[in-house]
C-alpha cells in the first residue's frame, strides 16, 4: 500500500500529458479581428444563414431555439438587460454609466458574456447601438408601431448565438493545451475539409459532447472575473455537485438534443417534451365542508395536494 500514492499520481499524470497529446486541434492565438463599428457588421460576422445550404435541418431546428435569438429572448430577454441597466449600471457609484452614452462594451458583459460573447469584438458605439435599438423597439410597440416594431426586432434577432459561437469561437475551452480556434476551421467531432471558402478546415473540439462545453455560458453562478459579477445561470454547478457527484452520467446535450429528439433546437421548460422528461407531477384533489365556527357555520372547501419530483440532471428552474 506504500506504493499506492506514488502509482495513483503516476496514472493521472500520464492521463493528463495523454489528453493534452490526444488532441491540440487548435493553433497559436491568432491575430483579432478588426472591432465591428455597427450592429450590422458584427451580425455579419456571425451570420448562420450561409451555414444553412449544407446544414439545413439543423439550421432550421437552431431557428427554433432561444439561441437564435439570445437577446432578444422569449422575448423578455431585452427588456431584463434595460432593466439591469436601469435598475443596475446607472446606480452603482462607481459604474462609470450614469446615461446611456456612457455604455460601453466591458459594463454590458455582466449580460453578454453569456448572451453575446462575441460583443467583446466590437466597439463600445455597438454596445450603446444595441441598447438604442431595445429602448427603440420597447417605444414603437408602445406606441402601437408594429412595423417599426417587427423591424428593429429583426435587428436585435440578428445578434444570437450562432453556429460559429459554439463552432468556432467558443470551440476550444483549454486553450493552453489545445491551441486557440483558428479563424478558417469550424470544430465539432470531425477533422477534414470543409465546403465553405472562409471556413475550409473541419476539426475536433474536444469537449464539444461535454457538460462544461454547455457550461461555459449555463454556469456556477457569479462570474467573478468581472468587474461586477453577475449571479445568473446555475445549472452546470447544480448538475455537477447534486447530480454527478451522486452517480449520475448523463450530459447536458444527452438529454437536451438527443433524448428529446430536439437536435439543435435546444429547449427547457417552453417545450412540453422536455417539461414532461424534466418532472412528474401527481396532484390529488377532494372536496369537503368544514365547520369553521359558531359564527360562520359550516363551509365548504377544496384541498389539493400537489406533488413535483424532479428528473433532470440539475435544479430547476434555471438556465
Amino acid at each position: 500500500m506504500k506504493n499506492a500514492w506514488p502509482i495513483a499520481l503516476v496514472c493521472i499524470a500520464a492521463c493528463m500529458l495523454l489528453s493534452v497529446s490526444a488532441f491540440g486541434e487548435g493553433g497559436p492565438k491568432p491575430q483579432p479581428l478588426p472591432k465591428a463599428k455597427t450592429i450590422a457588421e458584427l451580425a455579419a460576422r456571425y451570420d448562420s444563414s450561409k451555414c444553412m445550404e449544407c446544414h439545413e435541418e439543423v439550421h432550421d431546428e437552431w431557428s427554433e431555439s432561444l439561441h437564435s435569438k439570445s437577446i432578444l429572448g422569449s422575448p423578455r430577454t431585452a427588456p431584463t438587460i434595460i432593466t439591469a441597466i436601469e435598475k443596475g449600471l446607472k446606480l452603482f457609484p462607481y459604474s462609470g454609466v450614469k446615461k446611456d452614452s456612457d455604455i460601453t462594451v466591458e459594463s454590458l458583459m455582466m449580460c453578454m458574456k453569456c448572451h453575446l460573447p462575441q460583443l467583446d469584438e466590437a466597439t463600445d458605439d455597438v454596445a450603446r447601438e444595441i441598447v438604442a435599438t431595445i429602448r427603440g423597439w420597447q417605444k414603437a410597440h408602445k406606441d402601437g408601431d408594429h412595423d417599426k416594431a417587427e423591424k428593429l426586432e429583426k435587428t436585435i434577432a440578428s445578434l444570437n448565438i450562432g453556429c460559429m459561437i459554439c463552432h468556432n469561437k467558443m470551440a476550444i475551452i483549454h486553450k493552453y493545451a489545445d491551441g486557440y480556434p483558428q479563424p478558417d476551421t469550424v470544430y465539432g467531432s470531425q477533422v477534414g475539409d470543409h465546403e465553405d471558402e472562409s471556413h475550409p478546415k473541419m476539426a475536433v473540439a474536444p469537449a464539444i459532447k461535454e457538460s462544461i462545453f454547455c457550461g461555459q455560458c449555463h454556469g456556477q453562478g457569479p462570474n467573478f472575473e468581472l468587474d461586477h459579477p453577475s449571479q445568473c445561470a446555475t445549472a452546470y454547478g447544480s448538475y455537477l455537485f447534486a447530480y454527478v457527484a451522486h452517480g449520475g452520467s448523463e450530459s447536458c446535450q444527452e438529454c437536451h438534443m438527443i433524448k428529446s429528439g430536439l437536435g439543435h433546437d435546444m429547449q427547457s421548460y417552453r417545450d412540453e417534451t422536455m417539461r414532461k422528461m424534466a418532472v412528474d407531477v401527481k396532484v390529488e384533489g377532494r372536496s369537503l365542508f368544514w365547520r369553521k365556527n359558531k359564527e360562520e357555520g359550516v363551509l365548504p372547501i377544496g384541498i389539493v395536494n400537489v406533488e413535483i419530483y424532479n428528473k433532470t440532471g440539475h435544479g430547476i428552474p434555471d438556465g
